[in-house]
């Protein structure tokens, strides 16, 4: 079989689940990773031959693929931001939505004053107070409701691959015991690999804490973070309302952990008014919260934000023209 016959003849078998143009993405994704083909091989040569074996594989693949079981659970991994990470059933799988929050949040300093008013950033270093994080060399973040750690581990990691002086220490909250284990295997793989790439500071590495916790039961009860210590706290919580589960594919609601999705259609903004009390009780003055949300609640977690206290309030949509994210920043004096 072909290279280029294959993605057609997989593409079709999935476009009653995905459409046309996803399905052929998700064969192509298949293909590549079987094959161990570079992103541009099968255009460069359309009829490269597909051995026995991995035509086996394949087929294994597209079996559970065609029963609506997600590309990143048969493969095991999601690729998100440039590193790996792995995904098992019991946690959510990163998205892109995900990515361009976590690339606000690292958004260079430049183009944070640029774009001010915009709502790209504060004016300041992307971690929070720069003069803060460079005088004790330690930026300090809780990624709460952490899945896979995609969001924390990524911060950390770029922290621990750049050349600077500064590292993290980032603390991952999850009820979730499979989500903990499995950012646990992925902290451990990718800041190692991260803290190796930095030839020039070698000793300053990025660490990561996972612990237990539930949201809900509000910052008071956790004895592992200080209070007013931490620069940065970052969430994407469960936003998506029962009310929209008829609307969501079967891969997303047949295999993914509603726990990690779903909130009452009653209180949708339940982990933003929980997750403002731990901004108020664990950021240091000028630290910053961010959160990604439904979209359809933008101005409704502006005006909670705006309510607790919080200032320098950006509401930024995605690359799809959709409200997704939201920063606060916490007073520089009590």
């Amino acid at each position: 079989m072909f290279y280029k016959e294959f993605i057609e003849n997989a593409g079709e078998r999935l476009e009653t689940l995905y459409g046309r143009r996803e399905g052929r993405a998700i064969a192509l994704r298949l293909l590549q990773h079987s094959c161990g083909l570079r992103p541009y091989d099968h255009i460069v040569d359309p009829f490269g031959v597909i051995s026995e074996n991995n035509i086996a594989e394949m087929e294994r693949y597209m079996a559970e693929l065609v029963a609506a079981r997600p590309l990143q659970y048969v493969l095991g991994y999601a690729d998100f931001y440039g590193r790996r990470f792995l995904v098992e059933e019991g946690v959510l799988i990163p998205r892109p939505e995900t990515e361009e929050l976590v690339g606000w949040i690292l958004g260079n300093r430049q183009q944070a004053i640029g774009n001010r008013q915009e709502g790209t950033g504060n004016g300041q270093w992307a971690m929070g107070n720069r003069q803060q994080a460079i005088g004790n060399g330690v930026v300090r973040i809780l990624d709460a409701a952490c899945g896979s750690g995609c969001i924390g581990i990524t911060l950390a990691a770029e922290i621990a691959g750049s050349n600077s002086f500064v590292r993290s220490e980032v603390f991952a909250l999850d009820l979730s015991d499979k989500a903990l284990e499995v950012t646990t295997k992925n902290a451990s793989r990718l800041l190692t690999e991260a803290s190796s790439s930095n030839s020039i500071h070698q000793t300053h590495k990025s660490f990561l804490h996972p612990y237990k916790a539930d949201i809900l039961a509000g910052p008071s009860g956790q004895e592992i973070i200080e209070e007013h210590s931490l620069d940065i706290i970052v969430s994407n919580p469960p936003y998506v309302r029962e009310q929209e589960r008829a609307l969501m594919h079967r891969n997303v609601i047949d295999y993914e952990p509603a726990e990690a999705l779903f909130v009452s259609n009653d209180d949708p903004l339940v982990f933003y008014k929980a997750l403002s009390e731990w901004g108020l009780r664990l950021l240091k003055p000028g630290g910053s919260i961010y959160f990604e949300i439904n979209e359809a609640y933008g101005n409704e977690v502006v005006e909670l934000l705006t309510s607790a206290g919080y200032t320098d309030i950006f509401l930024r949509k995605d690359i799809n023209d959709k409200d997704r994210m939201v920063r606060g920043g916490l007073c520089s004096s009590f």
